[in-house]
């Protein structure tokens, strides 16, 4: 009872390892699409916060966050000071 033949098990190896390969192809091949299109989505988004900075005229600030702190300290010791 031999139903075991080593050639019949050598082809299905072949095509299991040749299947996992080409999966493996198409994953890869699908994170590095979206690994772009996430790229590009961040620098439209770095170019809209850009964009907003210049309307509100405070190009040359290093990021949002640290304007925003400018500006509200600046106030709360002025005001202190008034009263």
């Amino acid at each position: 009872d031999d139903t075991d033949d080593p050639k019949q098990s050598t082809a299905d190896m072949t095509a299991f390892v040749q299947n996992l390969l080409q999966q493996m192809t198409m994953s890869d091949s699908i994170i590095t699409k979206n690994i772009l299109i996430m790229g590009s989505r961040i620098d439209e988004l770095e170019q809209s916060i850009n964009d907003l900075r210049t309307e509100m005229g405070v190009e040359g600030s290093p990021s949002p966050s640290a304007s925003l702190k400018q500006k509200i300290e600046p106030k709360s010791a002025h005001d202190s000071g008034k009263e």
